[in-house]
């Protein structure tokens, strides 16, 4: 049965490569921003915050890419003050993310990548809309099986998929998880985060070879225990941080 699971996440993979072309373009625009001095910066609520958590700062990541995360759109424990239940009711209330976008300071040379496998939600769909009305590139990682066939159930009448300008599906399914169990009610083994983990990993590590096609070479986050690198190294990509946000912070 394990088996079976990694089966499944196989063969999303290959599905996943046939977004090459998407994930070029996405690229592309966060190539553009990178090197002009701006941010690609990341939304997503729930489970779609892991692979934003998993972009930057981590080994491998570099200056340049910009979580947006709320701690009341993640949980912190199952139940009860900062569980699953409440940031599940949260991140469809309409009107929220207007309060929580008060202190976001971003710039239409920006780019926002906005991720959510159901793409209905209210908060996915208001950054993206605010990110819009900021004149930014957005891009949503999210199904188009969901974006296609599920409808809108925000009062704008739209899906993350209908605000982007680009969109990479992430080939789940609407019902994410993937391996059906004798007895059981539902299948288990759930893909979405994987997907979109493996679809911004991908950016990340083409937007850095495109930036180093134009003379650009980024600094990425390193293990210590990596031979060759310097024990600085990684205050050195915190320094790079600190330096861009100060510049592109307005008061």
């Amino acid at each position: 049965m394990a088996n079976a699971y990694v089966k499944a996440v196989a063969e999303l993979l290959e599905k996943i490569s046939g977004q090459e072309e998407n994930i070029c373009r996405a690229s592309a625009k966060a190539a553009d921003a990178i090197a002009s001095g701006h941010w690609v910066r990341m939304f997503g609520s729930g489970h779609s915050v892991l692979p934003i958590q998993d972009c930057f700062p981590r080994y491998g990541g570099y200056v340049g890419f910009y979580p947006i995360m709320d701690p009341r759109l993640m949980w912190t424990t199952v139940s009860g003050p900062g569980g699953a239940e409440e940031l599940l009711w949260l991140e469809r209330q309409e009107g929220y993310m207007d309060n929580f976008l008060r202190h976001n300071q971003w710039d239409k040379d920006d780019v926002l990548i906005v991720i959510s496998h159901g793409g209905q939600n209210a908060a996915p769909v208001e950054v993206a809309l605010a990110a819009k009305e900021a004149g930014l590139y957005v891009i949503a990682i999210t199904s188009m099986e969901n974006h296609l066939h599920r409808p809108a159930i925000h009062s704008s009448g739209k899906k993350i998929g209908d605000i982007a300008d680009l969109i990479i599906d992430n080939c789940v399914a609407p019902e994410d998880a993937v391996v059906a169990v004798n007895g059981v009610v539902g299948k288990v083994g759930g893909t979405s985060t994987l997907a979109a983990l493996t679809i911004v990993q991908s950016i990340v590590v083409e937007t850095a070879k495109q930036l180093a096609e134009r003379g650009h070479y980024v600094r990425p986050f390193a293990s210590p225990n990596t031979l060759g690198i310097d024990p600085g190294h990684n205050e050195k990509v915190y320094v790079d941080y600190r330096a861009r946000l100060a510049a592109t912070t307005r008061g």
